[in-house]
């Protein structure tokens, strides 16, 4: 224990440049009180219906992703989502919402033994929690071509609002949203330090793209 204690102030010195140094952090706050439902809510071992997608909406484009990358004070890991699945909805020639529902034990790193211990009860505990859930619900036009775009994040049972700056498109036929941004871990309550002597940042990176239409 002492030894690695000395060994804690040199990490920084150590440390590896990361991907995801300098990038914008999305604003996190206490997602909005849900209305009440008249039928109990399921327990959190199962898995959540799909999203319901109203007449008219865009359905979730197959080439979308979402990638994410973790990092350590020696090393970034890299990963994502293989299976996603969703909706949109447009009015007034603008994205008016969408809902994005991910597939946990979809996930993938860039090492086998790191993908089981990410879905273990230290990260995202994926036999208790086997969907995250995003939903927009307001795109604001920004400066640069930029949006802000915000939503209700719902992961590892909790529920939080996040906004962060995205290139949103919208045509006729369909919308693209396509942000790179980090949120805290420890936020969605996944607060496993990793090895003392190779400690893992509270920050990941989330980017991807998401498409919607035909």
């Amino acid at each position: 224990m002492t030894r690695h204690l000395l060994m804690l102030p040199l990490l920084g010195l150590l440390a590896c440049e990361s991907e995801l140094d300098d990038k914008t952090a999305a604003t996190v706050s206490d997602a909005p009180a849900a209305a009440p439902v008249a039928s109990p809510a399921p327990t959190p071992a199962e898995p959540s219906a799909a999203p319901a997608a109203p007449e008219g909406a865009l359905p979730l484009k197959a080439d979308s992703r979402i990638e994410w990358v973790g990092a350590k004070v020696t090393k970034d890991h890299p990963g994502g989502f293989e299976k996603l699945s969703g909706h949109a909805t447009l009015k007034d020639g603008g994205l008016a919402s969408a809902t994005v529902e991910i597939a946990l034990d979809s996930l993938y790193s860039d090492h086998p033994k790191l993908t089981k211990h990410l879905k273990d009860a230290d990260f995202f505990d994926v036999p208790t929690y086997p969907t995250a859930t995003f939903r927009i619900t307001a795109v604001t036009p920004a400066e640069a071509g930029m949006s802000t775009v915000t939503g209700t994040l719902d992961l590892h049972g909790v529920s939080k609002e996040i906004s962060f700056p995205a290139t949103v498109t919208v045509t006729e036929t369909g919308a693209s949203v396509s942000a790179e941004f980090t949120l805290l871990r420890k936020d969605f309550g996944m607060d496993y330090p990793g090895k003392a002597d190779d400690l893992i940042r509270d920050e990941v990176l989330v980017k991807g793209t998401l498409g919607f239409g035909a």
